[in-house]
């Protein structure tokens, strides 16, 4: 997910966003912990939309301040 999709998006819808990107993240880490995955680059990518998703939400809190 791109930066500028994630601005759109609500406070609301992010922090959904970043639940179920949770979730995922502990799925693709518990699979490819047991049988490799076929492309584990799925959760540098995961982990990594997590921060983004994190760091605008953390930004918006800032900027209400």
């Amino acid at each position: 997910m791109k930066t500028s999709e994630i601005r759109e998006l609500t406070n609301k819808e992010i922090v959904e966003r970043i639940q179920a990107e949770q979730e995922n993240l502990v799925r693709l880490t518990l699979n490819h912990s047991v049988s490799p995955l076929d492309n584990p680059m799925k959760i540098r990518e995961s982990r990594r939309n997590v921060a983004r998703m994190k760091t605008i939400l953390r930004s918006r809190e800032l900027n209400e301040k």
